[in-house]
Parts: C-alpha cells; sequence; structure tokens
C-alpha cells in the first residue's frame, strides 16, 4: 500500500521551497495521510482495482451522482478527465515525479507565486496528505491537493463557487475521499519529472465522445453548404414593400443564467 512509502517522507531535502514563500500560518508537512491509499498499482495488482474509471494513468472513484467531463488537447488526445458534481468540480492527474518525495512541496510553492500574480488571494492549509493550496479568483474558488508517490505526484484541482473549497466543505471532503481511493498506474516507461502521465480513455467512454464530435462536426458541414439555386434566387429577389406594423407591446423577458466554473 502507499502507506509503506511514507517513510520516505523523513528524508525530505532541506531547500525545496522555504517556509517564506508562502506568508501564512505553519504548515506541517509531515501529517499522516488517512489509512489507505492513494495507491500504487504495483503495490495493489490490476485485479484490486474494482470499479473504478481507468483513465490509463490515473484510476478514480466516481463520487456519486457524478458526471464526467473531458477535456480535450489542441492535437485532438484527451487532455484531463474532470468529475463534476453538485457542488463544484474535481480533477485528479498524475505527474511523473523522481522517487525521493518533495516534488509536491515545490509545485505548491509555484502555484501560490503564479495565482498571486494573478492577484487571487492564496493560503496555504494542512491537510490529511500535508500542503493544500486554496486561491480565490473572481471566476471561482480553487483548492490544490498533492500527495508523493514512487515516482509519481498526484495533483487534485478542486473548483467551484466562492466559499466551496474551505476544509470541511461536502466539496473538499469529497475530493479528499476521491484521492484516498485513487490508484496510480506508473508504467516503466521513462518521462522528465513533472510531466504528465498520458490519460487513456475507457473504450465506451472514447466511443462516445468521437460520436459526439461527429455529429458535431456534420451539423457544421451542413450549417455552411450553399444554398440550392432555385432558394438562393428567391432570397435575391428584393423583398415587396409593406406597411408599417402597428406597435406591440413590449414583453419583459424571462430565463436562468447558468454559472460556469472557470480558472
Amino acid at each position: 500500500m502507499f502507506g509503506r512509502r511514507r517513510k520516505n517522507r523523513d528524508a525530505e531535502a532541506p531547500g525545496l521551497a522555504d517556509e517564506g514563500d508562502f506568508d501564512s500560518a505553519p504548515v506541517d508537512d509531515e501529517v499522516q495521510a488517512p489509512e489507505g491509499g492513494p495507491y500504487d498499482i504495483d503495490d495493489i495488482g490490476e485485479d484490486a482495482v474494482g470499479s473504478r474509471l481507468d483513465l490509463g494513468s490515473v484510476l478514480v472513484p466516481l463520487p456519486p451522482g457524478g458526471q464526467i467531463q473531458v477535456e480535450m488537447a489542441p492535437n485532438g488526445q484527451p487532455q484531463a478527465v474532470h468529475l463534476v458534481t453538485q457542488h463544484g468540480r474535481i480533477t485528479v492527474s498524475a505527474y511523473a515525479a523522481p522517487k525521493s518525495p518533495g516534488q509536491w512541496r515545490e509545485v505548491a510553492a509555484e502555484l501560490a507565486e503564479s495565482l498571486r500574480r494573478d492577484n487571487a488571494t492564496v493560503s496555504i492549509e494542512s491537510g490529511p496528505w500535508g500542503r493544500e493550496l486554496q486561491g480565490s479568483t473572481p471566476n471561482a474558488d480553487l483548492r490544490f491537493l498533492g500527495v508523493d508517490g514512487y515516482r509519481w505526484m498526484i495533483r487534485c484541482v478542486v473548483a467551484g463557487p466562492a466559499g466551496s473549497v474551505t476544509a470541511d466543505s461536502p466539496l473538499v471532503e469529497t475530493a479528499r475521499a476521491i484521492v484516498a481511493e485513487t490508484v496510480v498506474r506508473r508504467g516503466q516507461d521513462p518521462h522528465p519529472v513533472r510531466t504528465p502521465l498520458p490519460v487513456v480513455l475507457p473504450k465506451a467512454l472514447a466511443e462516445q465522445l468521437a460520436a459526439a464530435q461527429q455529429q458535431a462536426a456534420a451539423q457544421q458541414a451542413a450549417a455552411q453548404q450553399p444554398l440550392p439555386p432555385q432558394q438562393s434566387a428567391q432570397q435575391q429577389q428584393p423583398a415587396p414593400p409593406q406597411q408599417p406594423a402597428p406597435p406591440r407591446p413590449r414583453h419583459g423577458e424571462s430565463g436562468s443564467a447558468m454559472q460556469q466554473l472557470g480558472f
């Protein structure tokens, strides 16, 4: 299990990210993780994967009532898979890392600096696996969770409306439960440190996504087709003059606005 890797945390080298980089209360990086994961596939075996969503490099449990949202890279390959819940969005990704722990500490420091440059309000808090980063932006509140594993690192991004990513919120509790049951399939291929490990969609999900893309492409192509000559000629004929219509009473607009998370 992942727990036996934790003993290496005591060997964390100094100078990775000074406490001065975070203008917040001291954070205990040696907080013991809850019983369980995240797990390495080499420790638990493929037979223990169970009903988790298999995304190739990372296998995550689906929250009750959650929906899957796939983010595509410009080259058409899946870049991230978001778990959308009633409270907000959770994204779990795996990255290549060195054998020794400490990468998340560096990444958290850089994320904090980047958020502050964007005028976000940033704080560092202690979580089940050590430091967690919380940021408030105009579009969403964010919380970043990180876990160092053996040659891999998990980063979980939690995004929701203002006030939804506090430490005791339902969204963050769900995110921590997901991370605790996540399995990483690192593989033996060499990857530069911090490189995102490949995301591979399950066959059924990939087919569903391909069908939706084909339907959208067909609709776009149909909209761009030229009109038949007869219909085009009719549209080019000048319309007969019309008498001005009597003024109509104005009606108030009705409808609902959809809030979308962005960061």
